[in-house]
């Protein structure tokens, strides 16, 4: 002990390394770096819908873009209302909600308070496969086993193509999403809470819905949001699922055409590059990428707003 002492207290020695700390350098650069990345695609982004998206504004009244109920530029003439892609989105997204959010919570409050140890380092990989499956694949899924399933047990008339089946795939795609964010919002919260509950008497569920839901409630509610956005911007189970029928109707049960399946749709075909259907594109892209840049705003704020931090 007095060896020791003696040697910290001599002159000239320093408590840290002398050596100076390269690795830990090269690791701050290489962040640095991909969050510069990061920054530069986003800004790449904004720069390549831009230009276009305000030379198609020359030629087209905004208000007539965002207010007209006929879809069709390549029309004569040509149609430029964008009402039907909002309202198919809107549906086919809450469509996705309805199936995403009550499964994808439920399974989180089972992985979180419920299941053991080893029941959830099974489960909990198992689930998020399922986001690991190309859109394709589950858009020709929809295609052929839920649109057949509704056409033969609904009592209504089912198209082929339809926006039911497009959403209830979404939302199924959307499972893990809400499942996995919303379960480490849960396990993040201390267990001295739930400790409290037991020792008020209170079961595991009344301690699952009244103590740690709430306690969790902003990192679940970004979760949600973030997989709206998620399903807002999907393409490809839109595109082989709902159709290309771009009409004004919210019946989930006709043909519907999205921003991004429609982007999809009119990117595979010949369109005259700089022609005003081409410009168009571009304009619906940027009103895409504008209501997902809010949707991601807002959950960053309502995680600002509501997080609760414990000590």
């Amino acid at each position: 002990m007095e060896r020791s002492s003696r040697a910290a207290a001599a002159p000239g020695m320093r408590l840290g390394r002398s050596r100076p700390r390269y690795g830990e350098s090269v690791v701050k650069a290489v962040l640095l770096l991909a969050a510069l990345v990061s920054i530069a695609t986003t800004v790449g982004i904004i720069a390549s819908l831009l230009s276009p998206t305000i030379e198609f504004f020359a030629e087209v009244d905004m208000v007539e873009f965002v207010t007209g109920t006929s879809w069709g530029p390549g029309f004569t003439p040509p149609a430029f209302g964008v009402l039907p892609l909002v309202v198919s989105t809107v549906v086919i997204t809450l469509i996705a909600v309805v199936v995403a959010v009550p499964l994808g919570l439920l399974a989180a409050i089972h992985l979180s308070e419920y299941a053991s140890a080893r029941v959830r380092k099974v489960v909990k990989p198992t689930l998020e496969v399922l986001a690991g499956i190309p859109t394709v694949v589950l858009g020709f899924f929809a295609l052929t086993v839920v649109t057949p399933f509704l056409r033969e047990w609904t009592p209504f008339e089912v198209s082929f193509k339809n926006g039911l089946s497009a959403g209830i795939v979404v939302g199924i795609m959307i499972i893990p999403l809400v499942a996995s964010l919303a379960e480490d919002a849960m396990s993040a919260v201390p267990y001295g809470l739930r400790e409290g509950a037991y020792a008020l008497g209170s079961s595991r569920m009344v301690t699952s819905l009244r103590v740690v839901f709430p306690a969790a409630l902003s990192g679940i509610i970004a979760g949600v949001i973030l997989a709206v956005s998620r399903a807002f911007g999907e393409t490809m189970i839109v595109v082989v699922a709902a159709g290309s029928n771009p009409s004004l109707t919210a019946n989930p049960l006709q043909e519907m055409v999205t921003f991004a399946s429609y982007i999809a749709q009119a990117a595979s075909g010949d369109i005259p590059v700089g022609s005003t259907v081409y410009k168009a594109v571009f304009a619906v892209g940027s009103l895409l990428f504008v209501t997902t840049f809010v949707l991601n705003y807002l959950s960053a704020r309502i995680v600002r707003r509501f997080r609760e931090v414990y000590e």
